[in-house]
């Protein structure tokens, strides 16, 4: 069983940044995989970016360049550099893990990007 528990969303103004974090706890599983996607009202769930076991990473093309993927892997912990935040980034995200075990989705923190 993994636990994954996300934190750091809020209120921002345009232009300005927020980290994200998601920490996976339990015990007995190994991470391939960690991501963060996003949720915005009336739009399908989309990958924001994403890191692999071997630090592999990739973005969507809308965050490339102001957004950063890392992980601490001691802490079991993926995280979200958020830099020049547009409104258009407002959305509820979400952290996904791919362990051993199966594939886990945290419950989501709202980041909101408004004057």
């Amino acid at each position: 069983q993994v636990q994954l528990v996300e934190s750091g969303g809020g209120l921002v103004q345009p232009g300005g940044s927020l980290k994200l974090s998601c920490a996976a706890s339990g015990s007995g599983f190994s991470i391939n995989y960690m991501g963060w996607y996003r949720q915005a009202p009336g739009k399908e769930r989309e990958l924001v970016a994403q890191i692999t076991s071997r630090n592999s990473t990739n973005y969507a093309a809308s965050v490339k360049g102001r957004f950063t993927i890392s992980r601490d892997n001691a802490k079991n912990t993926v995280y979200l550099q958020m830099n020049s935040l547009k409104p258009e980034d407002t959305a509820v995200y979400y952290c996904a893990v791919r362990t051993n075990w199966g594939n886990y989705w945290g419950k989501g923190t709202l980041v909101t990007v408004s004057s």
